[in-house]
């Protein structure tokens, strides 16, 4: 009796978990090539260069020229500045030098910054439409294909994704 038992428990948590594995739906998709598709990702690219037209350049100059001007004054010798001006401008200057040496980096810093700020909402309709799609499809999971080593072709849900989002995919090579 108790080895019947023992079969009929085990059977039982076999179906149950059979069952349950029946129940998973997974699907993946590459949600950067997806943005990448989107209509209001091309505009980006001249917004930002706007941008560092008329924000970050003329931002640069302005260090620039103010820097000069501090430094002359610092280093005049015919009209020299009180001590205290010379002290301030002496605890200014590294600071300036500073943003001059690295502003490479701080134009890339600030660029990035905008870049995200313009594709977060680009992304949010995204993910929402990744959602909808799971939903209405009957996927319990959707991951990021980078995420997975060997997936079947017909898990990719991108192209549900774009008829959603009502966005034509390039042609793959």
């Amino acid at each position: 009796m108790k080895k019947f038992l023992s079969v009929f428990i085990l059977a039982a948590v076999l179906l149950m978990s059979a069952e349950a594995g029946a129940q998973t739906k997974i699907g993946y998709i590459r949600i950067d090539d997806m943005v990448a598709s989107m209509p209001e990702t091309a505009k980006i690219d001249s917004i930002l260069e706007k941008y560092q037209n008329d924000s970050i350049n003329p931002r640069y100059a302005q260090i620039v020229s103010l820097y000069q001007y501090k430094d002359s004054v610092y280093r005049d010798s015919v009209k020299p500045a009180p001590p205290a001006v010379k002290k301030q401008i002496e605890e200014e200057l590294p600071s300036l030098i500073y943003q001059i040496q690295n502003w490479q980096q701080i134009v890339n810093q600030a660029i990035e910054a905008r870049q995200n700020e313009l594709l977060a909402p680009i992304y949010r309709k995204v993910f929402d439409a990744v959602k909808a799609v799971a939903k209405e499809k009957g996927y319990t999971h959707i991951m990021t294909k980078e995420a997975l080593l060997v997936a079947p072709d017909a898990d990719d849900i991108i192209g549900l994704v774009a008829n959603k989002l009502k966005v034509s995919l390039p042609k793959p090579k």
